[in-house]
């Protein structure tokens, strides 16, 4: 039964318990933000708006989510710091672990959705250290601080949460009041958000249910979809450390889109070791690394990276890690 359903009717029960209960603690009334939400979800999606109060009020506000918010890593880090963070001995052998535990399932679904399977693993790492790490929050408690708490990004969150309340709980692994995952409200392994769960997640092991904790099927399918969803290249490059020529131009792109190509970038002194083509799509990006600045051309399945999570240190990571999981699992044999 979707979970509106079953909260109309327990919000119908509760009008017939004995007037004795009503003198117990109330909770608090529903802010004019909360109606206005609830009032949003009736019009724009066929909702209760009773029901939608009702789970609101099941939310807590979470002080320690707008501080964790506040101050991201990669947000305060140099790479030359947050580098280390996701680059260690410990999590590429845990990958490299992982990968040969699980290979037959991970080369299937790789193969399906054309997608690399150590970069899968690789997310898996960076993300949760392969499930040890998923998350101690609420999912529901999470959304709703950030939704109507934190202005800088009330919108985008309040999106995920009217997303997360229109998944049918039915189809997950546990009711949406008992999901728990990030401070931002990311779910499982892969961490996935409301939106990416409705896009991309999938049952790949067939038993009608959606579980990003304890299905690796489920897991590893649903983070492929995602990269495959946002175009990742088969067999595609992902970045490449190139040593600007004197003189070379200095460019300072905005973002990660790859909308240069290549022999631009060539022909402004950032020329690759490598060979590729000439007019395939490329941008540059600088680091701060151990040594200096990195120069790194950076093409399309890096960007993709970006949509799982738009800091392009993450992404560098992500790369940095797989690389070490996939040379490790081919040193290692079959």
């Amino acid at each position: 039964m979707p979970v509106f359903s079953r909260v109309f009717f327990a919000v119908a029960a509760l009008s017939a318990v004995p007037d004795a209960c009503a003198q117990e603690a109330q909770p608090e009334p529903p802010t004019a933000a909360e109606q206005a939400f609830a009032a949003e979800q009736a019009r724009d999606y066929g909702l209760d708006s009773d029901a939608v109060l009702a789970i609101l009020a099941k939310a807590q506000y979470q002080q320690s989510i707008i501080d964790a918010i506040s101050r991201p890593a990669e947000a305060v880090k140099p790479w030359k710091e947050y580098r280390p963070i996701f680059i260690t001995d410990l999590r590429r052998d845990g990958g490299i672990a992982f990968y040969r535990d699980n290979r037959e399932l991970i080369d299937k679904v790789a193969a399906e959705f054309q997608v690399a399977p150590s970069v899968i693993v690789a997310i898996i790492g960076v993300e949760t250290s392969y499930g040890k790490i998923t998350g101690k929050y609420r999912v529901l408690d999470a959304l709703s601080t950030l939704a109507f708490h934190y202005p800088p990004r009330e919108k985008f969150f309040r999106g995920e949460l009217s997303q997360l309340l229109r998944l049918n709980d039915g189809q997950l692994a546990f009711p949406i009041d008992e999901l728990r995952g990030s401070y931002a409200g990311a779910m499982g392994w892969g961490q996935f958000m409301p939106t990416s769960i409705a896009k991309f997640a999938r049952d790949y092991d067939g038993d009608t249910r959606i579980d990003l904790w304890n299905s690796r099927p489920d897991i590893v399918a649903s983070i492929a979809s995602y990269f495959q969803g946002h175009g990742w290249e088969p067999e595609g490059p992902v970045a490449v450390r190139v040593k600007p020529a004197e003189g070379a131009r200095e460019i300072t792109p905005a973002n990660t889109e790859p909308v240069y190509p290549l022999q631009q970038l060539v022909d402004w002194g950032y020329v690759p070791a490598e060979h590729f083509d000439p007019q395939r799509p490329a941008t540059l990006l600088k680091l701060e690394g151990e040594e200096g600045t990195e120069y790194w051309i950076t093409f399309q399945n890096f960007y993709v990276i970006t949509r799982y999570n738009r800091s392009p240190m993450y992404a560098m990571a992500v790369k940095q890690l797989a690389e070490q999981i996939a040379a490790g699992v081919e040193d290692a044999g079959p």
